[in-house]
């Protein structure tokens, strides 16, 4: 396997963590009652600030998570992977989970900082995938 379908690997993993760290709060916060039900309305009581931020930045992995799992998928099924992909893809396995506690707890600009660095390794696999 290639270093950058093993950092995809791990990242699903870590997306699977993710949502058992968001998942665990929001059951004891809002009751199974309702978030083992349809969900056909709002919560009566909303989420707790972090909470709701571990919802956001789970949300936000799913997002990145598609074009980084194209990436690392392009990157590999064509034979292009290289240090320099595969430094990549750990910077993007790294930022993101960097960017669980920093989206919880609010720390800005860091957050949008760590962000971008998991979008431009992202990029930049893209962008060697495409370059002859």
């Amino acid at each position: 396997m290639t270093p950058e379908l093993t950092a995809l690997t791990l990242a699903a993993l870590l997306q699977m963590g993710q949502f058992i760290l968001f998942a665990i709060p929001a059951n004891l916060e809002l009751g199974t009652r309702y978030t083992g039900g349809s969900r056909d309305y709002a919560p009566e009581t909303p989420l707790s600030k972090r909470t709701a931020r571990l919802q956001r930045a789970l949300n936000n992995h799913f997002e990145g998570l598609i074009l980084f799992g194209i990436a690392a998928t392009v990157i590999s099924i064509s034979g292009q992977s290289s240090g320099l992909t595969a430094a990549c893809a750990y910077a993007y396995l790294i930022a993101r989970i960097l960017y669980i506690p920093a989206y919880a707890y609010g720390l800005n600009p860091w957050r949008s900082l760590i962000w971008a660095v998991g979008f431009l390794s992202t990029l930049v696999i893209l962008v060697v995938a495409i370059l002859p």
